[in-house]
């Protein structure tokens, strides 16, 4: 049965039609380009610039280019699916309405090992970046501060989280341009350090495979921007603003990721095979090309923004969590009192978030390679969630036709090609990362075989 003519938008549901509480619609555009902006980070490239240089034989720029396109695809598909279910829960919620309340847990579950553990690495980025700056502080307490400010932030509601965000915003916007512009005075004076098509053509032979290549990693720079759907029911606009934001955010973060790794990779004085050969010096390339072209001060201020930055990233991370565990708990896949909310924000999820991104924070920060092992697992499950998006789009317009005949551009050739995309950059995923996502894949099918077979649960 039909929900209407496509492109038309579906009535707003009841956030407590389930039994749980309700949320407050108090977002405009503005706070969910700010929550999608602070979770992508606008110079996230900084920390991976030296990996995707070498691996991508100099054409870091292009590698960022091909990966907005690549995510645009998902982009898309949320945007399909924001309107046919606007609620909390994201692609739960999606997966749910297009494939059924099975594939909808999965989806939800696989989704949480992103959610969940996202906020513990930039929560660690915030602390590593801090003891950068005041060595004597160990990163742990650093991170530990970190999850108590942003915690009351977003126990405090949506809104005034959302002002504090943009302002934090601003400022990595503001530091942001600094490096342009300085990046731009450097090779006007002095000139480039590579060829000027370079970044786009890579400074050794061009290798398409060496860019799909790096591609792989690159599109992991993005996540985040899905997490302005966890907000669907805490829009004053409807549906249509949560579709804008979402590709809206892509766009733009595409657009500064392409800036600042061009202008970098100019500024580089190191060659993309002098950095494959010295994978020590990869983590603090972008750094490292900034002193000697510009100066430590320019160095110092980007870490600082860094460490700021992060902290907030984790901020919209762990409110995207909390809504999650939330949406999941209302229609009884997880603990009802996950469910409560109060004052419109749904603390008790937010709260149980925040305490599993401390233990996994603090875990990682007092172990010499904890970062490493937190950063392995925390894709494989938002990139499982995503082919399942896709997957609900195919089932709800094509398979099951709920709104007519399909669009067989949008509910189709985008959805197969961006699942596609993903299931190749899982298969270039680490292996330990495969190990934990089909671990945990498994133990959501236990979850589920037990919750099906109490009465009600599903």
């Amino acid at each position: 049965m039909a929900n209407g003519a496509s492109g038309a938008d579906v009535p707003e549901p009841q956030a407590g039609a389930e039994g749980g509480g309700e949320l407050r619609r108090t977002l405009g555009f503005r706070d969910l380009v700010v929550y999608g902006l602070l979770f992508i980070a606008p110079m996230a490239p900084v920390g991976v610039y030296g990996a995707l240089d070498a691996r991508s034989h100099g054409a870091v720029a292009l590698v960022y280019v091909v990966a907005t396109i690549a995510m645009a695809f998902t982009a898309v598909s949320y945007a399909q699916m924001v309107r046919v279910a606007p609620r909390a829960g994201s692609v739960f919620t999606y997966a749910t309405k297009g494939l059924g309340p099975g594939p909808g847990f999965i989806a939800g579950w696989m989704a949480m090992l992103d959610y969940l553990l996202i906020p513990a690495v930039a929560y660690l980025f915030s602390g590593i970046a801090m003891e950068a700056l005041v060595p004597s502080v160990d990163r742990w307490i650093w991170t530990v501060l970190a999850v108590l400010v942003t915690t009351a932030l977003n126990l405090w509601g949506v809104r005034p989280a959302a002002r504090v965000g943009f302002a934090v915003l601003v400022l990595e916007i503001v530091v942001l341009l600094v490096f342009v512009v300085s990046a731009v005075v450097v090779l006007v004076r002095d000139g480039a350090e590579r060829g000027w098509l370079s970044p786009i053509t890579g400074d050794l032979a061009f290798s398409l495979t060496a860019v799909l290549s790096a591609v792989s990693v690159a599109v992991l720079s993005y996540l985040g921007f899905d997490a302005i759907a966890s907000f669907a029911e805490e829009v004053t606009g409807g549906s249509r603003q949560v579709a804008r934001a979402v590709l809206f955010c892509l766009a733009l973060a595409g657009v500064l990721f392409f800036v600042q790794t061009y202008l970098v990779a100019l500024l580089e004085p190191l060659s993309s095979a002098e950095l494959a050969a010295a994978p020590q010096k990869q983590g603090t390339a972008f750094y490292d090309a900034v002193d000697a072209s510009v100066g430590a001060w320019l160095h110092d201020l980007i870490a600082v923004s860094k460490a700021i930055g992060a902290a907030f990233a984790a901020l919209a991370a762990q409110a995207a969590a909390g809504r999650l565990l939330f949406a999941m708990a209302r229609e009884r896949r997880l603990p009802r009192g996950l469910a409560r909310t109060g004052a419109g924000t749904p603390r008790v999820a937010l709260l149980v978030a925040a305490v599993i991104s401390l233990v996994a924070a603090v875990w990682a920060a007092r172990r010499p390679n904890g970062l490493e092992h937190l950063v392995s697992v925390v894709d494989i499950g938002a990139l499982t969630a995503f082919v399942l998006l896709h997957a609900s789009v195919v089932g709800w317009f094509v398979v099951r036709r709920m709104e007519g005949p399909p669009d067989r551009l949008r509910h189709l050739v985008v959805p197969v090609v961006g699942a596609a995309i993903l299931i190749a950059v899982m298969v270039e995923a680490a292996t330990a990362a495969q190990v934990v996502g089909v671990v945990w894949l498994g133990v959501g099918l236990v979850v589920l075989a037990v919750r099906w077979e109490r009465p009600g649960a599903l």
